[in-house]
């Protein structure tokens, strides 16, 4: 009788390569699939695009996973509270990734929340992964990469795009004067740091903006510059969204100045 095991021999290994295969495949959705926050609040529509491409209407207390693209509508404030209980509140006519997202209490080598503001702009607010390994956070947005130092901090990426409707008694349009935008901002990257500090990095530079400040960039060649007042940068989510009274943005001098707190708004 011949010998047939040369050919058992290929097939098993042919069955181990395919077998592998499949549980990479595998292992890869369920890391894009893994849920890694819920909808806190909510006040109009929010769009989910799922990794795969699908798209679901969220409401308040559906979850969340990371490979997830968030939009929110018109007039729609979103809070995301993540599982280790930091928060992400996005502003009207927003888009948002989770590009990557994992923590576990016991496994802070694990950790990992890299997020990317395509368009819009939200407030972040640290939780339990960005107090033990600030490294791991990054937010891009299309003019720099934003670091944390454990804060609370508000970011708006304007698009030189957006359309410019007329403004009654204006001699000409005012920028960004669409639904979610603030009037009179010039197109680029703010920021405003509420607590803590935040670190902006691109190609022209590296700037760190503590409590109090503002800043801004134009572009990714740009370097991040301090702006001394606030520049029209608004946050203004529904009351419940914030856990205490809001209101309009200081600078640290304002505030000096007044004897207050750093900022208003939490």
């Amino acid at each position: 009788m011949k010998n047939l095991r040369p050919k058992c021999t290929a097939i098993e290994a042919l069955a181990r390569a395919v077998l592998g295969a499949a549980l990479l495949l595998a292992g890869g959705a369920a890391w894009a699939g893994q849920v890694v926050g819920v909808v806190a609040h909510l006040s109009g529509p929010l769009l989910d695009r799922k990794a795969d491409g699908t798209v679901k209407v969220l409401a308040a207390k559906s979850e969340v996973e990371s490979g997830d693209t968030l939009v929110s509508e018109k007039n729609t404030y979103a809070q995301i509270r993540f599982i280790d209980n930091g928060e992400i509140t996005l502003r009207p006519g927003t888009t948002f990734k989770i590009e990557n997202f994992a923590y576990e209490a016991d496994k802070p080598e694990g950790d990992s929340a890299a997020f990317s503001l395509l368009k819009g702009g939200l407030r972040s607010i640290t939780g339990l992964l960005g107090k033990r390994n600030k490294e791991k956070f990054s937010l891009k947005t299309p003019a720099a990469t934003i670091g944390i130092r454990g804060t609370t901090f508000i970011a708006q990426w304007v698009d030189a795009s957006v359309p410019m409707p007329p403004v009654p008694g204006a001699a000409t349009p005012v920028p960004n004067g669409a639904p979610g935008l603030t009037p009179n901002l010039a197109p680029g990257l703010h920021v405003a740091v509420l607590e803590g500090m935040i670190v902006v990095t691109n190609a022209g530079g590296v700037q760190n903006f503590p409590a109090g400040q503002f800043g801004y960039t134009p572009s990714f060649t740009m370097p991040p510059v301090v702006i001394p007042q606030n520049p029209g940068l608004k946050f203004e989510p529904p009351p419940v969204f914030n856990g205490a009274a809001s209101g309009p943005l200081a600078s640290r001098s304002e505030v000096a100045q007044k004897g207050g707190v750093d900022c208003i708004v939490r």
